[in-house]
């Protein structure tokens, strides 16, 4: 949550830091803003609303600098408005910040500060940890580095910021704790971001900060210390992403380039890893860990929002083929309570950005308790990649779009992957059934392709029901998690009320809802539970509800009973679900598209939850 950008060098850095705003805005967009130092001369402009209405506030301002930060909000504390967008300037105007995060203990360093006559512009923690920081300063006779490290002691919560001192025109002071930073190392110049998708177009060496670091960034030097003032030396990496990546490439949105990207990503998960002629699969960090793996007492599998979805389906998936038994936790509640976890656990642990707070803080929990820890995550270089003690990246490449679309199948590739490989090595399916299975997950991305030759059907299907208050999806095995995660996608993208459910337990409660006008979402593909699938229809047929089925080609008996069918090519149940999942994101996105909604930037929320 929030996007933060900085420049320090002999560019502009208006440009350079607007833009960087631009592709960070999918990481909050209630307000946005700017701090310019020209010649020590400080100046802060900022507005209310998305990057484009601060663009427009600038124009005609002086934005003449060569060192200048950026933000992107989402709010936490105070409403979104001019007064509580970032940068925030301190009580002297000597210091000017900007902050992701949240710090916890702001109430109490605020009262503190107010009782040395500090008042306060805006509602945000972030201006009280600046005038913290500059009172830390003052009253110690010390440079801002020194302040700063002396403030992060004090506080307690999540950070990453950016400062810019008038008095040091040239040099940037960063630290991050539980949320994102990541610095581009250029000729005579330095870049910094909340992730790469600012940094790529000019260089592609950069430096992740760790938590607990500070970076002292000037346009010829980079300096990494610890909270104890000693220097570490900065790792450089090579990204491995093209600016082709970040940009719509031709279509209307991001979610729906993301949507069409799937074969391509898919495959590129698979690529290097499957090899169904050979009936191997290789993966390292499965591969150097399978005796761990193999003898496992039980599988946690950890995760939030669409990534609880891919662990609900990896859930039906390892305990079929691995025979292990599997228990799928929210982070934001598994952190809080005081779960029994042991050596000889193993907690896998999902997200997208490899950042996100829950899942992280409730991994260090269960990594102190002796479990082995093996992230999937699609973010290079992030922080869960790098708590892990092994992993699998999914190879999904930028996911811009809110709405998670290509990462959620490139999670369910590496899941089933993972599964095969232990089951395999395990003894506890046959040569027969793995090699049937490689063959039908090497078939995917083809099929993937097909499903989306056929994409105008959802669009017509959700003209039918745009206008409709509520939702109900049903499914059953392999494709109840489906069911949530369809539901998630019309709730995020739609703005439309939904419920996933499996369809057995439409009669313990949800039937009450359908009459004429409830469209009924059904999972129906041909697999072992089919028949009773079937049943749920009739019910919902019965009274009158309208059936929009996901069905396997050739089912002849789901059509009858349906509305409106959507067929996808037939597949193996344990792989179904990477397939049957592709028409819902459609359906949420032509939905949403159709009632006039931003569906890359739907209201409230952002993409990378790093705060509580």
């Amino acid at each position: 949550m929030c996007g933060i950008v900085g420049y320090t060098g002999p560019k502009q850095a208006y440009p350079i830091v607007l833009k960087g705003l631009k592709r960070l805005e999918y990481r909050g967009y209630d307000s946005s803003g700017v701090a310019l130092m020209n010649d020590g001369k400080l100046s802060v402009y900022k507005k209310k609303g998305k990057v484009a209405e601060l663009e427009d506030y600038m124009i005609g301002k002086d934005v003449s600098a060569h060192i200048g930060i950026g933000h992107t909000r989402w709010a936490t504390h105070g409403e979104p408005s001019d007064r509580n967008a970032h940068p925030h300037t301190s009580a002297n105007g000597r210091f000017a910040m900007i902050h992701n995060g949240i710090i916890e203990n702001y109430a109490q360093i605020k009262n503190e500060l107010t009782n040395k006559g500090y008042s306060f512009t805006s509602d945000t923690d972030t201006e009280v940890l600046l005038n913290f920081i500059e009172n830390i300063q003052q009253h110690n006779d010390c440079s801002l580095e020194e302040a700063l490290r002396i403030a992060l002691k004090r506080v307690t919560g999540a950070y990453c910021i950016l400062l810019v001192d008038s008095e040091d025109p040239e040099t940037i002071i960063a630290a991050r704790k539980g949320s994102p930073l990541v610095i581009g190392v250029g000729k005579g110049e330095h870049f910094l971001a909340s992730d790469a998708s600012p940094i790529i177009e000019y260089t592609k060496e950069v430096v992740y900060v760790n938590d607990y670091e500070l970076a002292i960034v000037k346009p010829n030097e980079l300096i990494l210390k610890n909270l104890g003032n000693e220097k570490i030396t900065p790792f450089i990496t090579k990204l491995d992403m093209e600016l082709a990546a970040i940009e719509k490439g031709g279509y209307d949105h991001f979610m729906l380039k993301e949507i069409f990207e799937q074969p391509s990503t898919i495959f590129d998960c698979l690529r290097g890893r499957l090899d169904a002629v050979s009936g191997t699969i290789t993966m390292a960090g499965i591969d150097q860990h399978i005796e761990q793996l193999k003898a496992a007492n039980r599988i946690l599998i950890i995760a939030c929002g669409t990534s609880w979805h891919a662990a609900l389906v990896a859930e039906y998936v390892i305990e079929e083929l691995c025979r292990i038994p599997v228990e799928v936790e929210y982070a934001s509640e598994f952190r809080y309570r005081n779960p029994i976890v042991n050596k000889g656990d193993v907690i896998i642990a999902i997200s997208q950005s490899g950042e996100t707070a829950d899942t992280l803080v409730a991994l260090e929990k269960a990594k102190e308790n002796g479990a082995f820890i093996f992230g999937v995550v699609n973010a290079v270089g992030s922080s869960i990649a790098r708590i892990s003690h092994a992993g699998a990246y999914t190879h999904a490449g930028p996911e811009i779009g809110v709405a998670s679309t290509k990462a959620f199948t490139g999670q369910l590739a590496v899941l089933t992957m993972m599964a095969l490989s232990i089951a395999i090595q395990k003894g506890s399916i046959t040569q027969e059934r793995y090699q049937q299975l490689l063959t039908e997950l090497q078939d995917v991305p083809e099929k993937v392709d097909a499903i989306l030759k056929n994409a105008d059907e959802l669009k017509v299907i959700a003209e039918v029901y745009k206008d409709a208050s509520d939702f109900l999806f049903l499914g059953r095995g392999y494709n109840f998690p489906i069911a949530l995660e369809g539901a998630l996608k019309l709730k995020e993208i739609s703005y439309i009320h939904a419920e996933g459910y499996p369809a057995a337990e439409m009669k313990h409660g949800p039937i009450a809802l359908v009459d004429e006008n409830l469209p009924v979402v059904f999972i129906a593909t041909k697999d072992s539970y089919h028949e009773k699938i079937i049943s749920n229809m009739q019910e919902i047929k019965a009274r009158k509800g309208k059936i929009i089925s996901i069905i396997t080609e050739g089912d002849e008996v789901s059509p009858g009973l349906s509305n409106h069918v959507f067929s996808i090519p037939p597949a193996d149940e344990l792989i179904a679900p990477i397939l049957s999942v592709i028409p819902l994101q459609l359906l949420s996105y032509y939905t949403g598209v159709l009632k006039g909604i931003d569906v890359d930037k739907p209201r409230n929320l952002a993409k990378s939850v790093t705060v509580e």
